[in-house]
Parts: structure tokens; C-alpha cells; sequence
């Protein structure tokens, strides 16, 4: 009698902790890029509300390299249990895939889409001393110039870069890349006059089209953004395909049970629409979008397929 009352209480005591709601501990948000810059600063102030929201810590843990990838693997590795999600980008799930011939994941198949945060435009601007003064007399220019300009970028085969050789392709023209170790230095030199054209993230461009040591030509994104309401978007002056935008989405290991996912996507999108976080958000040129898993899922397919055609018609690879 003794025995089975003991193993009853054994039972009992375990109950509880194997059927614990989830989270029951901290949860690990693994952002893929460098602390201090624009994806970890979406993650930080995200991680921060939905783990209020979730009732435990959300913990940013920075693994960097390989433009994102080695964060990404490492997410797609991690026990499908909601306690190690990952910060995704265009670059990690979208360009990515291509230009990594052994790249240790598939963007589709070895993740779980959680909910997509926020997005940022990007912004074509030229040194004001360049002849085109908008994006038609750009194009004009460019068409009759092959070659003869450069374009400064971010990195060799970052989005930016790609973005630009994506416009390249559809208006028929040639520029040189000008690639540098991220977007300051670029920016230094396009303000600078050393290269006359920039195709760069809408938060690190806005001081200097504010004060006008950058002349801003086109923005991506479905509408002027707000900060910026004199700057027409690309889709407005004729290119409505074109649409470069970056984003950042909170992603897990692939074959997470539905209800962890959910309240993961539930708490992150609560997160972002919080007005105070919004506000943080909005201050580095992001804004709150957080929608369901299965939107995501669409947009990352959609992001995926659209940069296999631009990177393999420039036949671009990178080692």
C-alpha cells in the first residue's frame, strides 16, 4: 500500500512538468547579424515587449557570419520546442540560398514561419552634383551612359547591391558596383562625390537627405513613407514589380508544434503594435507589421523565388 501510494505521488509530482505551458522558462532569440546594427536592434526591442507579453524572459543571443547564414543554421538545428527562434532577413531567407552553393539550410523547408515584425524601405539617392534630379531623367542617363557610373553598396551580393542590379535589369542599364564594408563608408564616399549613386537602407540614408548632402530619387515600399513624404516611391513613377523592402521575422526549427508557434506569433505581433514599441521601431526607419505564420510563410517563398531569377540572370555566386 505504501509502494503505490509513493508511485502515485511520483505521478502526480511529474504531471506538472510534463505538461507545463509553454514558456516555462527563458526563450533565446538568436539574431544573426552584429549587436548594434538595424537586426539587432528590431530583435532587442521586440524580444523585450513580447517577453512581457509572454511572461519570461526572451534572451538575444548574437551569432554572426556568412551574411547571416551562421545564425540561420544554428536556428534551424535547435529542438523544435519554441525555446531557440531565430531573426530572419531578406538576406538569410531570401538572396541567401543562391549565392551559397553549400549553404547548410533550405529557407522553406528547414524553418517554421513565426511572424514577420517589421519592414524598412530602401532609398536610391544620387551626390547633388549629379545630372538626374529624378528617377526618369536617372534612367534617361544611365540608358545612354553604360557604364561610365558607379553605384556604392553595402557588400557584394548584400541586398542593396542586388536591389541595384535587379533596377539595372529592368531598365536595361549598366553601372559598376562599388561595394564597401557596410553603409557608412558608402555613404562618406556618394556624399563625398567619389561615387555619384547609392542604392541603401531608408534609416542610415535619412540624415543626409535631410540635409541634403544626398538627392533622394525613388523609395521602395507600396507608399511614401511618412518621414520622407516628397519622395516617390518606385511603384509611383512606373515600376509597381519593383519593390526591395527589407525584413526582419522572427522564424523557429522546422516542425514546431502548431500551438507553440501560434503563441509565439501571437506574442511578437501583440509586440510590435504596442504603440511605445512601435515608436522605438519607427525611429530607425522600421515599421510594425507582425502578421500570421502562414503570411510569412508566403512571403518568404515569394522572396526566395524572386531573387533566384535576379541572382542567376547576373550570375552571381558567392564561396
Amino acid at each position: 500500500m505504501i509502494r503505490k501510494t509513493c508511485a502515485a505521488l511520483a505521478l502526480a509530482a511529474a504531471l506538472p512538468a510534463a505538461h507545463a505551458a509553454f514558456p516555462d522558462r527563458p526563450i533565446t532569440l538568436i539574431v544573426p547579424f552584429p549587436a548594434g546594427g538595424p537586426t539587432d536592434i528590431v530583435g532587442r526591442v521586440a524580444a523585450a515587449k513580447a517577453g512581457e507579453i509572454l511572461g519570461q524572459q526572451i534572451v538575444v543571443e548574437n551569432r554572426t557570419g556568412a551574411s547571416g547564414t551562421i545564425g540561420m543554421t544554428a536556428t534551424a538545428r535547435a529542438k523544435p520546442d519554441g525555446y531557440t527562434v531565430g531573426l530572419a532577413t531578406v538576406s538569410t531567407h531570401g538572396t541567401a540560398p543562391h549565392l551559397f552553393p553549400n549553404l547548410a539550410y533550405d529557407p522553406v523547408k528547414d524553418f517554421t514561419p513565426i511572424s514577420n515584425l517589421v519592414t524598412s524601405p530602401n532609398i536610391l539617392s544620387v551626390n547633388p552634383n549629379f545630372p538626374a534630379k529624378t528617377l526618369a531623367e536617372f534612367v534617361t542617363h544611365v540608358r545612354a551612359n553604360p557604364g561610365k557610373d558607379g553605384y556604392a553598396n553595402a557588400g557584394a551580393g548584400g541586398v542593396n547591391d542586388l536591389g541595384m542590379i535587379w533596377f539595372l535589369q529592368i531598365i536595361g542599364g549598366k553601372m559598376n558596383s562599388i561595394s564597401y564594408r557596410g553603409s557608412a563608408p558608402a555613404l562618406t564616399d556618394t556624399v563625398g562625390g567619389v561615387v555619384p549613386v547609392i542604392f541603401d537602407n531608408f534609416p542610415s540614408s535619412l540624415p543626409y537627405v535631410k540635409s541634403n548632402h544626398l538627392k533622394p530619387l525613388a523609395i521602395t515600399g507600396t507608399a511614401r513613407n511618412p518621414r520622407l513624404p516628397d519622395v516617390p516611391t518606385f511603384a509611383e513613377q512606373g515600376y509597381k514589380d519593383y519593390d526591395v523592402t527589407a525584413w526582419y521575422g522572427v522564424v523557429g526549427p522546422a516542425n514546431m508544434p502548431a500551438d507553440v508557434r501560434d503563441k509565439l506569433a501571437d506574442a511578437f505581433a501583440r509586440a510590435v503594435r504596442d504603440p511605445a514599441t512601435a515608436a522605438k521601431m519607427e525611429e530607425t526607419g522600421a515599421f510594425p507589421l507582425g502578421n500570421t505564420p502562414a503570411q510569412f510563410g508566403e512571403q518568404i517563398s515569394t522572396e526566395r523565388d524572386r531573387w533566384k531569377t535576379v541572382i542567376e540572370r547576373a550570375q552571381i555566386k558567392l564561396q
